[in-house]
């Protein structure tokens, strides 16, 4: 049977986006459908805006910083609306390299929204279109819990488009959005609490990493209110909001944001006029080839709910690409030793295992850990402290994880992945002369294992 396309895409983020490059690229005739913006949640409203927020909050602590090497500043005033038009602007750049990118490489880019009509077909504004494969990879969409005045709060979506600065703010959530939001509005100036249901935000972090992000954040004044949830929101007369906890106490606020979590977006995708089923989560179900239970239909990225992060989403539409219309350059994505951040202020930077999850997978554990006054800051009276860790199998000296708390922690452990992805042994990192004077050269210095 003759089909329209080869290679049908759902959703024009940075997995669908690669996945369609390289299709057509090797060949295959492509299209890609898309019914809000190019790029995704990570251009539009996700890392690549939070990320430009959160240098913005970082010039506060420059500003205050600066005296101690001898800049005498004016005072010092912050406009959101710059901030957020300059962003805007940026944005609109990168949706038009996107652009460029889809269409430059022969793929037909198709803007509205996608529904499957079957097997082999998708209907886009009212148009009906073959492909002998249909690629899912409309991502993540945030969600709020069902509690009474939940119209009143936003989500990450709606954060990057406030027309002003909220005087106070409640971020509600433990995860790793929370915790970047909180420091982005606390940095600008908001008076901001973060509240999370449990006992320690960030699960499945190192514990070593939660417990030190928690010291720094609250050393700078931060709110922090853990075992705290939100019942109910009710809108006051003059416009501010009422929060009532589940322990009865009430919280007044100018905006109330939640990063609770995100579901697979899927509203009105089709799905029930094909075999395609859903995991116990409500993501996508696949195997190991990205293959749904419907043999045309696969899936990607945020959508399947196995790593949600950009570069993940990248590989996993490359490899489909490879598979699909150059086999022989087919590779599996190895989803062992990811790499992360969390920009908070200050920065996460992570890879492989943390402490509890070795220890659980039945290792030996020896442990290095390293707590310090950056050099930067000894002119200045910031008693930020940085924090590094390893954790190593005792018996065979294998580096299992690399944990750091602190500036630029991201860009350090991008080249410490490397290393571990090769099977870096503690011996390595002692025997590697480190860069002086640097922050990064004290994960080659550590040389006493903490005693637990």
């Amino acid at each position: 049977m003759s089909y329209e396309f080869d290679l049908f895409v759902i959703g024009a983020g940075s997995g669908g986006v690669r996945a369609a490059r390289f299709a057509a690229g090797f060949g295959a005739k492509v299209a890609v459908a898309e019914s809000r913006y190019l790029g995704g949640t990570c251009v539009n409203v996700g890392c690549v805006p939070k990320k430009l927020l959160v240098y913005g909050a970082h010039f506060a602590e420059d500003f205050e910083q600066a005296s101690g090497f001898g800049w005498t500043l004016g005072e010092s005033s912050f406009d959101w609306a710059t901030l957020i038009a300059n962003k805007d602007r940026e944005i609109n750049r990168l949706n038009g390299i996107y652009r460029n990118l889809l269409v430059n490489s022969g793929v037909t880019l198709i803007e509205g929204h996608a529904r499957i009509t079957g097997p082999n077909e998708v209907e886009v504004n009212g148009q009906r279109h073959s492909a002998k494969h249909i690629l899912i990879a409309t991502g993540g969409w945030p969600q709020i819990p069902e509690i009474a005045g939940r119209e009143h709060a936003i989500s990450s979506n709606e954060a990057f488009f406030l027309k002003a600065l909220p005087k106070r703010v409640l971020v509600v959530g433990g995860g790793y959005i929370a915790v970047e939001f909180a420091g982005i509005f606390h940095g600008l100036g908001a008076q901001t609490s973060l509240l999370y249901r449990g006992d320690m935000f960030l699960r499945g972090f190192d514990g070593a990493v939660r417990k030190h992000l928690h010291e720094e954040l609250t050393k700078r004044g931060m709110d922090i209110q853990f075992n705290a949830d939100i019942a109910r929101i009710d809108k006051q007369a003059d416009g501010s909001l009422k929060a009532t906890l589940k322990d009865g106490r009430e919280l007044e606020a100018d905006c109330i944001f939640y990063a609770t979590g995100r579901r697979p977006m899927l509203d009105n995708l089709g799905l029930e006029a094909t075999g395609v089923k859903l995991d116990k989560r409500g993501f996508v179900e696949v195997d190991d080839l990205y293959q749904t239970a419907e043999p045309s239909i696969l899936a990607i990225g945020d959508v399947i709910g196995r790593v949600q992060l950009t570069p993940v989403a990248l590989a996993e539409g490359m490899a489909v690409a490879r598979r699909l219309f150059k086999p022989e350059q087919y590779r599996a994505v190895d989803y062992a030793m990811i790499p992360t951040a969390v920009f908070s202020l200050p920065n996460i930077g992570t890879v492989g295992l943390s402490e509890e999850q070795a220890v659980e997978d039945g290792h030996a554990v020896q442990v290095f850990e390293s707590s310090f006054r950056p050099m930067k800051l000894t002119l200045t009276d910031c008693q930020e402290r940085t924090f590094m860790k390893l954790v190593v199998d005792a018996n065979t000296d294998k580096v299992l994880g690399c944990h750091m708390v602190g500036p630029e922690a991201g860009e350090i452990v991008q080249g410490l992945a490397i290393a571990l992805k090769a099977g870096a042994t503690k011996q390595h990192f002692d025997e590697t002369i480190g860069v002086h004077p640097t922050a990064a050269e004290e994960f080659v210095t550590m040389r006493t294992p903490v005693k637990r």
